[in-house]
């Protein structure tokens, strides 16, 4: 049913148990061995910086990112490599501009670094509230695409043999965050991301030596086989159905930009630095492997296009999910040896890690939240055993409640809770976060319109675009109530953002700006120039 052959699926099977048992034996033996916060949330500090990069790379490179950017890439052409640009450009925004202050404002989690300035239960449970919106709709495509990715591999289209897939594998999600702690996940994070990068860039040189490491002869062949010539080295064949193509694709990108680098699962890895200087040179690492990671899926991504062709790319998935793996089958060529089906284990073994550990990611960002920014804090005195229990059980009703809903949606179009993720992140939390680390007037009542406000308008506005209704890939394809007239929010919902937090610092009035903004300036330096960190 794949066109893969018996002996690459039972490699690959085998390769998946092994990965799944080794990476969970490696959680048990280096998560916490004591109830102490610290360890659990930051791992010491212990990482070093190139393993701090790379766990950051990581966190960030999604299954979703994998295999969707290199669908779109494959479908599009053009429109998916800026894509994937906007992917690394994020990160660096994120390097430039918030890490370092992120890192001094912030203690465990987001709720830490916004309730520096603006302390308060209200604050901590907002930005938990937005936290679990953000991550939860990625988690849910994570598993539901886990469930599809090994169908599609092993050969099966049974929907109990999926939902079994999904809760199985979400199980030992769990697992990863609730006993390996932030040192465990990090373990994870680096081995994900060597496999991810070393496997794809074998993948992007064989099919380089297919075009005898021509560019050129590699675009041209993929424009060929695309079925729409020219177009598809030229901007606008993703959104060509949208009645504004040139606005639509702005307001993607704007998303992304903002949105990815500020996610929480991201943002929290910056708490993991000992120093200023470490947090940089940890962002270093994990900007050159995103940097690698988008040429590798650049290559991949046409390769896809010109050695199978458009058409059959979009009959395994409207969406070019599978892009990544039939072109890692088709670099080699025709002929089925040894080495192909090695190298086509590696792959899928690669994106399987990949979604294990992204998801485990973003459980440990959620629970460590619950844990720390709500049930911790109604409580003066918790002891650190109480929060640290605390914070497994919140990753096992997280992870419990990601299984239930995942295999609820894995039948529909995933692509809209991708969207409403980045979106959240760009309209929401990106506002809070520049405001809070920059913003010398910005008051508490601003950072709840903010938060609340923008999660709100993107909520609003999600149902209404054509990824949720009136097209056939749409997540309700039989449904029309499409009204927006942008496939993402971030065109409204960013500047809406940004918005509520100015009126709401405005409407505090000019006394509460100015204590705001005398209490900012007597931990300013702290914050931007990196001095000692001190308790919560």
């Amino acid at each position: 049913m794949t066109g893969f052959s018996d002996s690459a699926q039972a490699m690959s099977l085998v390769a998946f148990s092994t990965v799944a048992t080794i990476t969970l034996l490696l959680c048990v033996m280096t998560g916490p061995d004591r109830d102490d916060l610290d360890e659990f949330y930051t791992g010491y500090s212990s990482l070093s910086p190139m393993r701090n990069g790379l766990a950051i790379a990581g966190d960030y490179i999604s299954a979703a990112t994998v295999l969707g950017t290199g669908g779109v890439i494959a479908l599009c052409g053009y429109d998916g490599v800026v894509l994937a640009l906007s992917t690394a450009l994020s990160l660096m925004l994120l390097m430039f501009l918030l890490a370092e202050p992120l890192r001094n404002a912030g203690r465990f989690t987001m709720g830490d670094a916004l309730a520096r300035r603006m302390p308060g239960r209200g604050v901590r449970i907002a930005a938990c509230a937005v936290t679990i919106a953000a991550l939860l709709p990625l988690m849910l495509v994570q598993l539901a695409g886990t469930g599809q990715l090994l169908a599609f591999i092993l050969g099966f289209s049974g929907d109990s043999l999926k939902t079994g897939c999904i809760i199985g594998l979400g199980a030992m999600m769990i697992s990863y965050a609730a006993i390996g702690g932030m040192k465990g996940t990090a373990l994870i994070q680096i081995l994900k991301i060597v496999m991810l990068l070393g496997s794809g860039a074998v993948v992007a040189v064989l099919i380089m030596n297919r075009f005898d490491w021509d560019p050129g002869a590699l675009f041209d062949t993929a424009a060929e086989q695309s079925g729409v010539g020219s177009a598809f080295l030229q901007s606008g064949l993703e959104f060509e159905a949208s009645p504004h193509p040139r606005l639509d694709m702005i307001s993607a990108q704007l998303a992304v930009v903002l949105g990815g680098g500020c996610l929480p699962h991201v943002t929290m890895r910056m708490y993991t630095a000992s120093s200023a200087r470490q947090v940089r040179r940890s962002m270093s690492w994990a900007v050159s492997s995103v940097v690698l990671f988008v040429l590798v899926i650049t290559v991949v991504g046409f390769g896809a296009t010109a050695l199978i062709g458009r058409a059959v790319i979009a009959q395994a998935d409207p969406q070019g999910n599978t892009a990544y793996l039939l072109a890692s089958r088709a670099a080699f060529g025709a002929d089925v040896s040894t080495a192909e089906t090695l190298l086509f284990t590696t792959v899928t073994t690669a994106i399987f890690l990949t979604l294990l550990a992204s998801v485990a990611g973003m459980i440990l960002a959620c629970a460590n939240s619950l844990a720390h920014d709500v049930f911790a804090a109604r409580v003066q005195e918790m002891s650190e055993r109480r929060e640290m229990m605390l914070a497994r059980m919140s990753a096992l009703a997280v992870g419990v409640a990601a299984i239930v809903l995942a295999t609820l949606v894995q039948h529909r179009s995933l692509q809209p809770l991708v969207t409403l993720s980045f979106c959240l992140g760009a309209s929401a939390i990106a506002p809070a976060l520049v405001y809070s680390l920059f913003w010398r007037r910005y008051t508490r009542t601003g950072l709840l319109c903010t938060l609340i406000g923008g999660s709100l308008t993107v909520l609003l506005l999600m149902p209404g675009t054509n990824l949720v209704s009136g097209s056939p890939v749409s997540a309700f394809p039989e449904a029309d109530f499409n009204w927006f007239p942008f496939t993402t929010t971030g065109l409204v919902s960013i500047p809406a953002g940004f918005l509520f937090g100015w009126l709401g610092t405005v409407a505090s009035g000019r006394n509460k700006s100015e204590e705001q903004r005398r209490q900012y300036e007597a931990v300013e330096g702290w914050i931007l120039a990196g001095a000692v960190r001190k308790g919560n």
